[in-house]
């Protein structure tokens, strides 16, 4: 059998490509309950697969669904349709829940309705010289109180879009958003670090923006080499004034940043030495 492409887990089986796994009147079709993550696969690792595994889980009843699987059931599928890819590929592991029945009010689902679904998609990593480019965008990070922030929820996705069609519409490849208090929250699909003066900052975790497991790891990586980081309140004016700014998530891992609107930057040491300090991290 040839490598797939895209490798899908669903009904307790395995079926190559991307397949029909949502019905019409799934509560998670028209309702929004899909919850998922996503995980990486190159150079033979899987970095963070567990925390990527237990996070769906916490996604899952963040929306009011009971999953089905533990965090290790998951890993073992994981592995399991990994054995069917390339050694040599890079593959993007998304395991998903949604709810297919109603609970009380119609609209709030039946938490012990949650189907599973595991996707393995063949990504390449982006090259060692993607860049990103930055523009600021109307449009902010909800708070808990009005969407649910603390989850990896598909729902929350398309007001990130918009913010990322209005940053190309700029030239730019991607947004810094604000919180509604105009603090700086993260971009549009990563979490953003700068650097002043040879010290890291980030935005604090305040409750609209996902804590990463891929910031997390960094954060750690660069106090480990000596690295001063702080989590701070950061504004807009606190990115013009940075020497470095970088993205961290799970498609590329670490992403320098050569633009923010009007402010130009170099791809420093620090960046560098974030990715760098990743991939021998990740291969150990």
């Amino acid at each position: 059998m040839s490598s797939p492409s895209i490798l899908t887990f669903h009904d307790g089986r395995w079926q190559q490509g991307s397949v029909p796994i949502m019905r019409s009147a799934d509560h998670g079709t028209w309702l929004g309950t899909l919850v998922f993550d996503g995980a990486r696969r190159f150079d033979g690792v899987s970095p963070d697969l567990e925390p990527h595994c237990a996070r769906v889980n916490r996604s899952a009843l963040s929306l009011g669904m009971n999953p089905t699987l533990s965090a290790q059931d998951i890993i073992e599928h994981v592995h399991e349709g990994l054995k069917q890819f390339d050694d040599a590929a890079a593959v993007y592991i998304r395991p998903m829940y949604w709810s297919t029945g109603y609970g009380d009010g119609f609209i709030s689902a039946d938490p012990d309705s949650t189907d599973f679904c595991l996707c393995l998609q063949e990504i390449p990593m982006p090259s060692i010289e993607a860049t990103a480019t930055l523009a600021t965008t109307q449009f902010t990070r909800p708070t808990l109180d009005v969407a649910t922030v603390d989850a990896k929820a598909a729902c929350l996705y398309p007001n990130n879009a918009r913010m990322v069609r209005e940053a190309v519409a700029k030239g730019f490849s991607n947004a810094l958003v604000c919180d509604p208090l105009g603090n700086v929250a993260e971009s549009a699909t990563s979490n953003v670090f700068m650097v002043r003066d040879g010290e890291v900052f980030t935005p604090v975790p305040n409750g609209t923006f996902l804590n990463g497991i891929t910031r997390q790891r960094i954060m750690g990586l660069l106090r480990e080499a000596g690295v001063s980081v702080h989590e701070s309140c950061l504004t807009y004016a606190d990115f013009h004034q940075a020497d470095e700014v970088f993205l961290t998530g799970n498609i590329a891992k670490v992403t320098p940043v050569t633009a923010f609107e009007g402010t130009r930057y170099e791809i420093g040491p620090i960046a560098t030495l974030a990715r760098t300090a990743y991939m021998d991290w990740a291969r150990s």
